[in-house]
């Protein structure tokens, strides 16, 4: 991993900590937001709306769906930051 990789990894991690309530050190790429992180369909958007502030993008409804874990949302941040 490169170092925007890891810094866009980094802040993912946060912004899940700080929206979800969850410690840090208990996310993992592969949690799931909801079945994991205990998440609910109103968090998820929250989390969305969140990603998008913090990262200056958008994400379409039809992408925002198919963000369902942490490494959904750590790979498509990347791709739309590399395509900037």
């Amino acid at each position: 991993m490169n170092d925007e990789s890891n810094d866009i990894k980094d802040q993912v991690f946060q912004t899940v900590a700080e929206h979800l309530g969850v410690e840090k050190s208990k996310i993992a790429e592969s949690s799931s937001f909801i079945d994991d992180l205990g998440a609910d369909s109103l968090d998820t958007v929250e989390l969305v709306m969140a990603f998008e502030e913090k990262f200056g993008c958008e994400i379409p409804d039809d992408a925002a769906e198919k963000i369902t874990t942490v490494q959904d949302a750590i790979n498509y941040i990347t791709e739309v930051k590399s395509k900037k």
